[in-house]
């Protein structure tokens, strides 16, 4: 069985779409009416997709879409009214793997998702890992290994490093990684940037060298 979370605040939505596919045979799903349900969902499950709105009472999708992406690889498809090229973007560099705009067919919404998760499942039929020197991460595991050993971070210095992994020799600056792994609506200083970059370099040892900075320009790893 796949089990999908959907989170949507329209009511008589969030039925059609769960009936639809719980009628398929081979989903088992959990449905959230409001952005706090679905952070407690995710908190105790196990999710093998997930289909969000964006407006939502309590948290709203983008956030939701964080915490689903702090601790799964699982595929994440935008369904919302919101449909402006700025929304769009911001869904696909927050982690969402498809962005559908209401109003939408039901069949190519479930043809969507079929897709994800055969990318997916072939994804986990061979070892994907980003390198650099003696670093490596496993996106699908959410490992990393530095000097041949395991390491342990924590969730904001795990995805500051595989940003930087990702864009590998290029030069991001800080408002730059604030959006990518603090996101759109943080409102501190980007000196917070610095401070884990810190505490990334000594989790990785001797390894974190590798993690450059750039004067006036910010951070990246080569």
């Amino acid at each position: 069985m796949v089990r999908i979370l959907i989170v949507e605040d329209n009511e008589e939505l969030l039925n059609l779409v769960a009936v639809f596919f719980k009628g398929k045979g081979s989903f088992e799903v959990d449905a959230a009416p409001d952005g706090n349900r679905a952070l407690s969902l995710i908190s105790e499950n196990k999710y093998d997709i997930a289909i969000l709105d964006i407006m939502l009472p309590g948290a709203n999708g983008f956030e939701v879409c964080k915490a689903l992406r702090g601790k799964s690889q699982c595929p994440i498809v935008f369904l919302t009214a919101l449909g402006n090229e700025d929304n769009i973007l911001k869904g696909y560099e927050i982690g969402a793997d498809e962005y559908m705009v209401k109003p939408f067919s039901l069949k190519v919404l479930y043809a969507k998702c079929l897709a994800l998760l055969s990318r997916t499942e072939a994804d986990l039929h061979k070892e994907l890992v980003l390198e650099c020197g003696d670093i490596k991460l496993y996106p699908l595991k959410m490992e990393v290994e530095a000097g041949g050993r395991k390491i342990t971070l924590a969730p904001k210095e795990y995805f500051l490093l595989k940003v930087l992994m990702e864009n590998k020799g290029i030069v991001l600056g800080r408002d730059r990684l604030l959006d990518l792994v603090w996101g759109y609506g943080f409102d501190g200083s980007d000196r917070v940037v610095d401070t884990h970059i810190k505490k990334l370099r000594k989790a990785l040892g001797s390894s974190g060298e590798a993690v450059r900075t750039v004067i006036g320009g910010g951070y990246k790893i080569s």
